[in-house]
């Protein structure tokens, strides 16, 4: 697309032995106030019925079985969460290791709102099909500062720069602006255009969770980078 304001540069057993004092309980704390106290009334509960048996009708063996059965499900769970939580914990810890390998790197990520620069603002259009697409541009107060019609290939990444200067040759100042863009093909149905931004990742905020890359001022997650473009050295 060309224009005079803008270029396009191409588990565990039943019978496990019952711990003798709770300072050997392998339960770890996150569970200890909740199902572990469960667990250990239930032990307390098995045993005391195997020592106070009426000895003329003992415990049927169906229902004793039940109650193993049922102790080592309730085991088991609790070790399934510990391992969970687990997992959870190794995730958080891969996600902040990556993040904060893009520090200082150039991204390319999905979004409309671009920095502009010594008047130049680049956005990356995906244009499915060939289209007439139109382009509205708003600075951060929401105002159209520019619009304009153009013709356009297909293509997966189809850079779009303005210079700052609106429809009535007011140059307007560097900051912040968000583009529009719409298409239509020759037979006159839309076409969905997306738009992606680039710039240098500058922080990351390991508070949030997944942690968030800041980009030109705006924050990004790190599934919404689609690529690290290298230095030209």
């Amino acid at each position: 697309m060309t224009t005079t304001n803008a270029t396009a540069p191409s588990v565990v057993s039943g019978t496990t032995d019952i711990p003798k004092s709770s300072s050997n309980s392998s339960l770890s704390s996150t569970t200890g106030s909740t199902l572990a106290g469960n667990f250990q009334t239930f032990l307390t509960l098995l045993t005391t019925q195997l020592q106070n048996q009426n000895p003329l009708s003992p415990l049927d063996t169906n229902q004793f079985t039940q109650q193993l059965v049922q102790f080592a499900g309730v085991e088991q769970q609790l070790k399934t969460n510990d391992s969970l939580a687990q997992l959870v914990s190794l995730q958080q810890t891969t996600q902040a290791t990556q993040a904060l390998g893009f520090v200082g790197k150039t991204a390319v990520v999905d979004g409309t709102t671009a920095t502009m620069k010594s008047s130049s603002a680049t956005w990356h259009l995906n244009v499915p099909t060939s289209a007439t697409v139109n382009i509205s541009i708003a600075n951060a107060s929401g105002q159209t500062v520019f619009t304009g019609k153009y013709t356009a290939g297909a293509g997966s990444d189809i850079p779009f720069t303005w210079n700052g200067q609106g429809n009535d040759g007011t140059q307007w100042p560097d900051g912040k602006y968000t583009i529009t863009a719409t298409g239509k093909d020759v037979a006159n149905n839309n076409v969905g255009i997306a738009a992606q931004v680039q710039g240098t990742v500058s922080s990351v905020d390991l508070t949030q969770s997944p942690p968030l890359l800041t980009i030109d001022g705006n924050s990004y997650t790190v599934s919404q980078v689609k690529s690290i473009v290298g230095s030209s050295n």
